[in-house]
């Protein structure tokens, strides 16, 4: 038997909101929410959506996750000191064993499918 379900990828799941660790918090505010619209039965592979108020953080992916700027400003910069910036509307992938800093220049809603690996 197939899976015959579709899931909307929207805020219409509960929120999680928490704050964001002191020893993750770089600069700005801890807050965060997030709406995890599906996980698979392996648990190894979610989607949904996440959001920050101005802030960096430090942070470590054991996961590789596909985001998609909805609302905002994001700058990615890795252990080397190379950076990326992207707006609302940009997509891109940070690969698992990526570790840097992810900083939200301004209110930042993404899409996210993450998966992680076993």
């Amino acid at each position: 038997m197939s899976n015959q379900t579709i899931t909307r990828i929207d805020q219409n799941v509960p929120v999680i909101e928490s704050d964001i660790s002191s020893e993750k918090l770089v600069s700005g505010n801890a807050a965060t929410k997030l709406w995890n619209a599906f996980s698979d039965s392996t648990e190894q592979f979610h989607v949904g959506q996440w959001s920050s108020e101005p802030c960096k953080l430090n942070v470590s992916y054991s996961e590789n996750e596909l985001c998609v700027l909805v609302e905002g400003t994001a700058t990615i910069e890795n252990q080397d000191g190379e950076s990326w910036t992207y707006s609302e509307g940009d997509a891109f992938i940070i690969p698992a064993g990526f570790i840097g800093t992810w900083e939200s220049v301004t209110a930042v809603r993404k899409i996210y499918a993450a998966f992680e690996l076993a």
